[in-house]
């Protein structure tokens, strides 16, 4: 089985959230909108799934566990699934980690709402860098804790840390966990070892935990190499690694993740607050993802450095003042557009009202997204190619009408 990157999958009927959901998640209900495109002429470029069928290694696994009849409450009880996970990581990183350190969740969102509640105390923060997924703060804000940020640099649309700012915000007691995401999202930085080692350094001599979620980890540039942060640390019990199928094969609808607790007394709160369930098909899924899905996902590499080239070259050529780097992974773009848009603009509302556009602009991601736009990718190159169409001409009707 092979996968046609090109072909165009219809997913309405299907309850998909990139094409049924965008409205209640990216809107406030008190927020009035607009279509000028008829709902199924919009073009969904914001959740992050991909618009190509999933592996074929994860559909054939479930396949085959379809043929038993019985789905009834399922955990992960033998270690299959650990070994074909941690051969995985040996192959990909060259890490490997304890059995015992392996615990699945129904997803990395799930995972982070939990963790807060088990390491954060009524009077404890969390700090992430920002841009920021929007769950590390709706994961803390759920259970009234407050959320710090720490802003990172950026420079012709290069994203660093700063790390004075990490250094005196980690400083104060009350900051217990950093949520660190390796690749980063929005931004699409991959941090370099150096990066890794000094913000490990800098956590630990805070007692600060890190949750690091690198669920992007495998959607690498054709040539780049992830490390994960706890390779670099072996001896430090205070990283939680959280990894999942879900990106790199699309399979986010089969609700499996990895969460990777090496200290013990963690794992117990996790264990004894966390249900221990799984999915039956999902586990399925992702085990025969692992064992057997590592050509196609270098197809996919491929497949997505293609379009991000073919991005550069639109923007280029149709938006030269726009800035934007190539990602180091993810199959997000992010691209500033303050050349072109004022800085109060909502993107989200305007390029869905003017274009029929699905993206997510900068006021979705927690503090620091300005005038930019996180593009999915991950989809045909006619799908991408269409949407470029529309946004182009979206900012040159808004140019010359002002």
């Amino acid at each position: 089985m092979t996968t046609n990157f090109d072909e165009i999958i219809d997913r309405s009927n299907t309850n998909a959230a990139a094409v049924e959901g965008f409205q209640d998640y990216l809107f406030d209900a008190d927020v009035e909108i607009t279509l000028n495109h008829a709902p199924e002429d919009l073009v969904s470029m914001w959740v992050a799934d991909m618009s190509f069928a999933s592996a074929p290694a994860a559909i054939a696994a479930i396949q085959k566990r379809l043929a038993h009849p019985v789905f009834g409450y399922t955990m992960n009880f033998d270690n299959a699934y650990y070994d074909a996970f941690v051969q995985w990581t040996q192959q990909q990183y060259g890490w490997q980690f304890a059995r015992e350190a392996l615990l699945i969740s129904s997803g990395v969102i799930p995972a982070l709402f939990d963790l807060v509640d088990q390491l954060c105390g009524v009077n404890e923060t969390a700090l992430t860098l920002t841009p920021a997924y929007g769950y590390f703060k709706h994961a803390v804000t759920h259970h009234h804790r407050e959320l710090r940020t720490s802003p990172l640099k950026v420079a012709d649309g290069h994203y660093t840390i700063d790390f004075e700012d990490l250094q005196r915000q980690t400083a104060d007691p009350a900051v217990r966990v950093l949520f660190l995401c390796h690749p980063h999202n929005p931004t699409g930085r991959s941090w370099t070892d150096a990066e890794l080692r000094q913000i490990g350094e800098i956590c630990f001599e805070n007692n600060v935990i890190i949750v690091s979620d690198e669920i992007h980890c495998d959607l690498l540039r054709v040539g780049k190499q992830h490390t994960p942060l706890a390779k670099l640390f072996p001896d430090s019990d205070q990283i939680i690694t959280c990894m999942a199928p879900s990106k790199t094969f699309n399979l986010a609808g089969m609700m499996t993740a990895n969460i990777i607790i090496p200290n013990p007394e963690l794992r117990a709160l996790w264990q004894a607050r966390s249900h221990p369930f799984v999915s039956p098909l999902g586990l399925a899924a992702a085990q025969g993802a692992y064992e057997n899905g590592h050509d196609w996902l270098q197809a996919l590499r491929a497949y997505l450095d293609k379009n991000f080239n073919v991005l550069a070259a639109t923007l280029k050529q149709e938006l030269p003042q726009a800035v934007f780097q190539i990602p180091d992974a993810t199959y997000l773009a992010w691209v500033d557009l303050s050349a072109y848009l004022p800085a109060d603009l909502n993107l989200t509302k305007f390029f869905l009202e003017e274009a029929g556009v699905i993206m997510e602009g900068g006021e979705m991601f927690v503090a620091d997204g300005g005038t930019r736009v996180r593009l999915n990718v991950a989809c045909p190159t006619s799908t991408l190619l269409e949407g470029l169409r529309r946004i182009v001409a979206a900012v040159n009707a808004y140019k010359t009408s002002v």
